[in-house]
């Protein structure tokens, strides 16, 4: 059928590479999927097969840049809030240590939720005083939810770029 019409490869592979860009996306709201990894392995997926060319070159790029930043971010923010909370380095460290081990144990929210536990117990031994906790806390807390806003925004951006690449 596609000897009949040469367009319909076209058509397919764009609307195929915009469907899982599009789950990608979506999937940024569920911690245990890596969304922005999606996206640019659906960019990928379509270099291959519909070529780079310059432009697409230029735009893999962007969109690469933008998954790699994108796909650390979020403990960055994580980190840097708790620590503004008053947490140390060393604490969140191990927190977040902990958010790994926890994304194993009980995906999706377990990573989230062993690495505030492990922040709060650390610091409550640590500062003897629940509050301050508490506080840093609601620090890693701010930071995830900042995380999230820019990682969404960096894939409706990756999107974006391969929109130009493909449509223009």
């Amino acid at each position: 059928m596609s000897e009949w019409f040469p367009w319909l490869n076209d058509v397919l592979l764009k609307a195929l590479t915009l469907t899982v860009m599009v789950i990608g996306l979506l999937g940024l709201v569920v911690p245990l999927i890596p969304g922005l990894v999606i996206i640019w392995l659906a960019a990928l997926g379509y270099g291959l097969f519909a070529g780079f060319g310059t432009l697409g070159w230029v735009m893999f790029a962007l969109i690469t840049v933008l998954m790699v930043v994108g796909s650390v971010i979020d403990n960055v923010l994580m980190g840097a809030k708790a620590h503004e909370s008053g947490a140390p380095w060393w604490v969140i460290l191990i927190a977040l240590l902990a958010g790994v081990a926890g994304n194993f144990i009980l995906p999706i929210l377990g990573g989230l939720a062993a690495a505030l536990l492990v922040l709060f117990l650390i610091e409550y031994a640590r500062r003897k005083d629940a509050n301050e906790a508490l506080k840093s806390m609601k620090g890693m807390l701010i930071g995830c939810g900042w995380a999230f806003v820019i990682r969404f925004i960096m894939g409706l951006f990756m999107i974006g770029f391969w929109l130009i690449w493909a449509f223009v």
